[in-house]
């Protein structure tokens, strides 16, 4: 079983950070404030917002790059087109 130890914990640190990182993205929240709520921002929430981008006719960008202004309304579209909360 030694012999096989060191692999393992190889293996293991090699396999650690994607599982951690990918677990952190899953908990990201933003917050809305027009609305006074909390979005999970994961696979799902991604999809709605490239949504708005073709809906609105906008260029990709990052949303924590848009301004207060477009990050608002992209609440606002998101809320009329919440069909899984």
């Amino acid at each position: 079983m030694r012999r096989y130890l060191g692999s393992i914990l190889l293996v293991a640190a090699l396999m650690g950070p994607p599982v951690i990182l990918s677990g952190c993205a899953a908990r990201v929240r933003v917050y809305d404030p027009e609305y006074h709520d909390y979005h999970h921002w994961d696979h799902h929430e991604v999809v709605y917002y490239q949504q708005w981008e073709v809906d609105t006719h906008r260029n990709h960008v990052d949303f924590d790059h848009r301004s207060a202004d477009e990050q608002n309304e992209y609440w606002k579209w998101r809320h009329a087109h919440d069909h899984d909360h």
